[in-house]
């Protein structure tokens, strides 16, 4: 019998222990044990539970149990978790987790700690909810270099993009309405900002490069400026919208990372991953493109991938499973500024003809859009590929010659 203990008892937490209970023969043979939840952290009570003699408001009563070898990590945070699960690491304990935040701003040092005491650190569940990305990057695609990973990674931007090119809502109406059915973080803010999104894809390059991208050096945009003219703006393009967080290896040794709002072509696999669901492609030098689809968040995906780790930890008690990156290396991240792109510009001015001619002169070669409704004095266009540091200057430029601009957004290549 395998004993573990869980850590929190919310939406992840319930449902890891509902998957427990309702497929627990099939889960007993996957697993070759049968494993039994001794524990369960939380600091509410739950008296209407059949299994409410399991409750614990003391860490202790886990920490030193020594029949518990196993502990799941569903608090979410970092403050106690990180604690926590460091506790649990050195008192000879293998811990899953869920928890993006944790993974992606302490995974090297947790990692280590496993490693050192030849236990394991599992986070299937982090990065894609029910989708399984993790155990495909470090074993099913091991043979290859990969040198690209690019997704749509967070369900509620996702569904807040799909809701106002479908329907036509606005932002603000699109927000409110995955609020109300409970596809929102508990602070959306972490979700519009590409808070969400930069946790994640830093813990796929970490885990893809072998050296820890802490998600502070990454350049995130949100999504809150985007409007109704955008989305009209990329279908006039042949494309749509979507919040992408890529990492792509180069040349010269460094990864260049960032997340945002991204003009997508229809051609490109991910331009059809719609509502709640998620879209990972990764990209390697064998395989070439490979894509995972799914939910990436909610109460049984999350939690099944949770399970499915406790089962891998169960069948590896013996012989620890490899997943390990080191820590992050000074300037192992391109500066966001020496890169170069192409960006969609939206801009306001009295005479859209003669707006566009200005554009033309700051922006030589670029490429004019034309959208239904348009308002009076409206332009959007787009600039040729040119280095991010010029950007800014020359959007300076246009506004110092009458021509206001709205919104930027990056053209993807994806």
């Amino acid at each position: 019998m395998a004993e573990i203990a869980v850590l929190g008892h919310g939406v992840v937490g319930s449902g890891v222990l509902e998957v427990l209970l309702s497929h627990k023969d099939s889960i007993t043979s996957r697993a070759k044990e049968e494993i039994t939840v001794k524990h369960i952290l939380d600091i509410r009570d739950f008296p209407e539970l059949p299994y409410r003699e399991k409750f614990t408001k003391n860490f202790e009563d886990i920490l030193n149990d020594e029949s518990v070898r196993i502990v799941v990590e569903v608090m979410g945070g970092l403050d106690p978790a990180f604690s926590y699960v460091k506790a649990c690491l050195e008192h000879g304990k293998s811990v899953v987790t869920s928890n993006k935040e944790l993974v992606a701003e302490k995974g090297a040092e947790l990692l280590s700690i496993a490693q050192k005491n030849n236990l394991n650190f599992l986070f299937e569940a982090s990065v894609g909810g029910g989708i399984p990305i993790i155990r495909p990057i470090s074993q099913c695609l091991a043979a290859n270099e990969v040198n690209e990973i690019a997704g749509i990674l967070n369900g509620t931007t996702n569904f807040i993009l799909t809701k106002m090119l479908r329907e036509h809502m606005d932002f603000d109406e699109a927000l409110k309405l995955a609020q109300k059915l409970g596809y929102a973080e508990r602070d959306p803010a972490a979700d519009v900002e590409g808070d969400d999104a930069c946790r994640k894809i830093c813990i796929l390059a970490s885990l893809a490069f072998g050296t820890h991208v802490y998600p502070k050096s990454v350049h995130t945009r949100g999504i809150s400026k985007i409007t109704l003219a955008d989305m009209g703006y990329a279908q006039a393009w042949g494309g749509v919208i979507k919040l992408i967080g890529e990492v792509r290896a180069l040349d010269n040794g460094r990864i260049r990372i960032e997340v945002g709002p991204m003009f997508v072509s229809q051609e490109s696999q991910l331009a059809n991953v719609d509502d709640v669901f998620n879209g990972i492609l990764v990209r390697g030098d064998i395989t070439g493109d490979v894509v995972f689809y799914g939910k990436g968040a909610g109460k049984l995906p999350t939690a099944s991938a949770v399970v499915a780790d406790v089962i891998d930890c169960v069948k590896h008690f013996k012989a620890r499973k490899y997943l390990f990156w080191e820590e992050g290396k000074d300037g192992y991240v391109e500066p966001y500024a020496n890169s170069a792109e192409q960006e969609f510009v939206r801009a306001q001015a009295a005479d859209s003809e003669e707006a566009f001619g200005k554009a033309s002169q700051v922006f030589p070669g670029a490429t004019r859009l034309i959208r239904k409704d348009a308002q009076p004095g409206e332009i959007g266009f787009l600039t040729p590929e040119i280095p991010v540091k010029e950007f800014a200057n020359r959007l300076s430029r246009l506004e110092q010659d009458g021509v206001k601009v709205l919104n930027t957004i990056k053209v993807s290549d994806l």
